[in-house]
């Protein structure tokens, strides 16, 4: 897996440095979506990208949360702290760790973590691809052109073209690896806390036991207050 961290304080940005490594945002709270986006991951590496995948890759939320109230924290406070956590790893690796995503845009609406991380892709010039293999949409057959607009308004449908389609948007586009930006003081520390959480999770290994996550946590982005 490669490895790919900057030089904080990440005053300037380079997100197109690794186009091979994939974003793969969409729905995650239910076994068939989690196995969807594993199901595109794995179309993803058959084209020759490397995907990051958030609950297998980063965190997931119910599976770390029971060792916070083992701790002793309260629900509400163990939960804020992960969703601090989570976002500042997802933010890292959309912004930073990977420079291309697909956005699994199947369900009734949207998911809405998903059409951020696309939306930030997009302004960052990634390149991107939307899969929709659901017949609902928003308006008499069309979807939102907030959200197809980010791919012109193009969707995938088929499972199997996804790598082929991204590869296509690679080749077009033609990132430029040493393309630079400068990166908004707000972001900075998101960056740099995403980052750090990223680290350790590597360093974890493949068996990344979810005890240790959730020790890194607490220890990231501080303990929140016990019950």
């Amino acid at each position: 897996m490669s490895k790919p961290f900057s030089t904080m304080p990440f005053s300037t940005l380079h997100p197109l440095r690794d186009v091979r490594r994939v974003y793969c945002a969409g729905p995650l709270f239910n076994e068939p979506e989690r196995q969807e986006i594993s199901q595109i991951a794995d179309h993803l590496r058959a084209s020759g990208f490397e995907p990051f995948v958030p609950h297998a890759d980063g965190l997931e939320f119910a599976r770390v949360q029971p060792f916070l109230a083992d701790e002793g924290y309260d629900p509400a406070a163990a939960g804020r702290l992960l969703h601090e956590a989570i976002f500042a790893l997802d933010v890292y690796q959309v912004v930073i760790g990977c420079g291309s995503l697909v956005l699994d845009m199947n369900g009734r609406v949207p998911d809405e973590g998903a059409v951020s991380e696309a939306a930030m892709a997009w302004m960052l010039g990634k390149p991107l691809v939307i899969f929709k293999a659901d017949a609902r949409s928003k308006v008499a057959g069309r979807d939102n052109p907030l959200v197809v607009g980010l791919t012109g308004f193009h969707t995938v449908s088929e499972i199997e073209a996804i790598g082929p389609a991204l590869a296509a948007r690679v080749a077009e586009l033609a990132p430029d690896p040493d393309w630079a930006a400068n990166c908004p003081a707000h972001l900075r520390e998101t960056l740099a806390s995403g980052e750090r959480l990223w680290r350790r999770l590597l360093a974890m290994g493949a068996a990344r036991p979810d005890d240790l996550v959730a020790a890194a946590v607490m220890e990231e982005f501080g303990a929140p207050a016990r019950a």
